[in-house]
């Protein structure tokens, strides 16, 4: 699976899109879901939650594990996807689509975050 080149990417495996009147969109990429498995449970923060980038921020559960979604950038958390929460499967069907996980109002964003070439040679490492 391809990473988009429109999205950067964090070391934790989260990708953001580029912000729209500041607002992100955040999921895992598909390398995260591939590794994780087949997802059974997605925990997501709460709208007007705060996030921390870099700081757990939720969780997700698979059929091999139980991993914590990391925050990409540090804000508010204004939308998060209840279809994924209803339907853990498109996490991996879907991670760039329909599994996206939550939308941030960005407050202040690492200087760390990779293009979408950089993530790619992180993986391969």
């Amino acid at each position: 699976m391809s990473n988009p080149q429109q999205l950067r990417y964090s070391k934790e495996h989260e990708w953001l899109s580029d912000a729209e009147n500041g607002v992100s969109t955040v999921g895992i990429t598909g390398h995260a879901a591939t590794a994780l498995g087949d997802v059974v449970f997605v925990q997501l923060p709460d709208v007007g939650d705060p996030v921390t980038a870099g700081e757990p921020c939720g969780e997700l559960e698979s059929t091999k594990s139980v991993s914590e979604l990391y925050a990409p950038v540090s804000g508010e958390i204004t939308e998060v996807n209840q279809d994924v929460v209803n339907d853990p499967a498109l996490v991996n069907s879907a991670p760039f689509e329909g599994g996206w996980l939550f939308k941030v109002k960005i407050s202040e964003e690492p200087d760390d975050l990779l293009t979408a070439d950089e993530y790619t040679a992180f993986t391969n490492e």
